[in-house]
């Protein structure tokens, strides 16, 4: 009877590390030069492996990409903390985890981010990625509101809350505080609990 294998053949954790060797050259020289300057014949370059290999690992270049975020993203675990979050049954610590994982989550993969936003501009499929990846983070925070509902400001509808949900987590306020103004990033984790209790949560619930 034969042997049943298991784990990784050999090829195929060659062809991991392979993947894995492309990924980190290529975020290194996107966060450098841009998503449209670096071409395909740098990365091969920059991680010393044929160019051919590379498009038979990945197929393109903003496949390239996306890899690289779902390696970041996958380190995080999103959907369970976001959980957690709405699992609080203090509003305000609910909302204090929620500005944790979002601090967490622009330390990791802030380069990421912004590549993605200049790649979306010239390239159809990541621009159909970002729409998706906004859309799920949207129903995400509608999710973290709508569990709230009860103890929003006076005024605020669950629709208002994620309005102000999303203008507060957007990636530009995280780069003028932590990049450019240099905020240490449990700074602007702190600034952004504050904001969004202040913003959504009646004054009793803060």
């Amino acid at each position: 009877m034969p042997v049943k294998r298991e784990g990784l053949t050999h090829r195929q954790r060659q062809a991991m590390a392979t993947k894995e060797q492309v990924a980190v050259a290529a975020r290194r020289l996107f966060a450098a030069h841009g998503y449209v300057a670096t071409t395909i014949t740098a990365i091969a370059e920059a991680a010393d492996i044929p160019a051919q290999t590379i498009y038979s690992a990945f197929g393109s270049k903003g496949k390239i990409l996306q890899a690289i975020a779902w390696g970041a993203v996958a380190t995080l675990d999103v959907d369970r903390s976001h959980e957690e979050a709405i699992a609080q049954p203090d509003p305000g610590q609910g909302l204090r985890l929620a500005a944790n994982i979002q601090a967490r989550q622009f330390e990791l993969m802030y380069d990421v981010i912004a590549i993605y936003q200049e790649a979306a501009r010239a390239d159809p499929d990541i621009a159909q990625d970002t729409r998706r990846i906004s859309a799920n983070r949207e129903r995400a925070f509608r999710r973290h509101v709508e569990s709230i509902a009860e103890q929003l400001a006076p005024g605020v509808t669950v629709d208002d809350g994620v309005d102000r949900y999303l203008a507060l987590v957007l990636p530009e306020i995280y780069r003028t505080l932590v990049l450019e103004r240099h905020w240490s990033v449990d700074r602007y984790e702190t600034w952004l609990g504050d904001a969004l209790i202040h913003q959504l949560l009646a004054t009793e619930k803060r």
